[in-house]
Order: C-alpha cells, then structure tokens, then sequence
C-alpha cells in the first residue's frame, strides 16, 4: 500500500525533482504543491509526511510560510510527520522548525534528496508502514 507524502516549495525546479527522486520508491505517492494553502485544501488524502520549505511566499506573496503551514498541518493532522526545508543556515530557523513540530530540518544542497528519502524510509520502518 503506498502512502502519501506531501511536498510544499515554489521552487519549481528543485520541488520537481525531488517528486521524481521520491516518486522512485514504489511505497510513496507523491505531491507537489506551491503552496500552502494548496496542500491544506488536499489535507484529506492525510499525509504520513510533509515537506515543506521554510520561505513559501516568494511567488505568491500573499501566501503563509513554511511555519505558518506546518501548524495548520499539525493541528489538522497532529500525527503527519513534517520535515522543513530551506537554505537557511540560521540555527533559530531550524530551532523555530523543531519547536513548531517538524521533526527534521533540511538544508537544500546537493545531498538534500537522499537525507529526505532516508528520514522518510525511516519513519515508515518505525511506524511498521514499509
């Protein structure tokens, strides 16, 4: 049974390609927003993770963070696993994450896709969902 994961970044480019990279594990099905709210309207396919960039609002400017959605996921589904995503080096971006309820924080360079994959895998081994 595949299991759904949510990928929420309007950088079109890099948020493509990690669907491909992920949409390889046969377990996964995967998809894509550029938007916050987009991946809220969708909430009811109950994702197992989300992964959302940190800065959401640089094509839309109306719309809400990474932060901002990543409560609203919690609070409709306090069981998703979230992991944030940015190229933000600051330590109180990533600690701001860990305190709103993501579980990972991921810096969005070169070994991205792999760290993501690997913590994904992971929390289907402890959740028995493999």
């Amino acid at each position: 049974m595949t299991r759904n994961v949510f990928i929420v970044d309007d950088d079109e480019m890099f948020s493509g390609m990690l669907m491909e990279y992920l949409s390889r594990n046969k377990l996964l099905k995967v998809y894509l927003y550029s938007t916050g709210e987009q991946a809220l309207n969708e909430i009811s396919k109950e994702p197992v993770v989300a992964i959302l960039d940190y800065h959401l609002n640089t094509n839309v400017k109306s719309a809400a963070n990474g932060l901002d959605i990543l409560k609203e996921l919690k609070k409709n589904l306090p069981k998703v696993h979230a992991i944030m995503l940015s190229s933000q080096t600051k330590y109180g971006v990533a600690a701001n994450s860990i305190l709103e309820g993501a579980e990972q924080y991921v810096m969005k360079d070169e070994t991205a896709f792999e760290k993501i994959h690997d913590i994904i895998v992971e929390i289907l081994e402890e959740q028995g969902l493999n």
